[in-house]
């Protein structure tokens, strides 16, 4: 898993060890640390004390790679920073499309009641059409008697 950390020079048996910031949980998605865990390395005895570096750790916390986070902070720069993005842009931004997906689902709800209440009225629009074909029959089955009674 790729890591944030920060180089500790005050390591133990002369390894320099890397605090743990942020943890890589997704291909854009970090997650800051809650607790601050320290790794201790010999590979990050090669860097400055305070520097940032990336860390790829296994499952087994052994380090298999280290390299320094200037060159992936600059495209953080250049991604996001250089259009204006913000915390809170990108928060307000969160919140209408949040707002958008709310108004999407009323209307699809909406949409759905109005296509339930359209079949209940072509159901009773069907049941009336077929009571007024009965009527009809009934009436030319009266009418037809009427007129075998009256001939004129």
């Amino acid at each position: 898993m790729l890591h944030l950390a920060q180089v500790q020079k005050k390591g133990y048996l002369g390894k320099a060890g890397l605090r743990l910031l942020a943890a890589q949980k997704s291909e854009h998605v970090w997650t800051k640390l809650p607790e601050e865990e320290t790794v201790l390395s010999a590979e990050a005895n090669g860097y400055s004390d305070g520097l940032l570096v990336l860390v790829e750790i296994s499952s087994s916390n052994q380090i298999l790679d280290i390299r320094e986070a200037k060159d992936w902070v600059m495209d953080l720069v250049q991604c996001y920073l250089t259009y204006g993005f913000t915390p809170s842009s990108l928060q307000q931004e969160k919140e209408r499309a949040e707002q958008w997906r709310q108004s999407l689902t009323l209307e699809q709800q909406e949409l759905a009641r109005r296509a339930i209440e359209l079949e209940a009225r072509r159901e009773q629009i069907q049941e009336l059409e077929e009571e007024l074909k009965s009527e009809k029959k009934q009436l030319e089955t009266l009418m037809s008697q009427v007129k075998s009674q009256n001939p004129d």
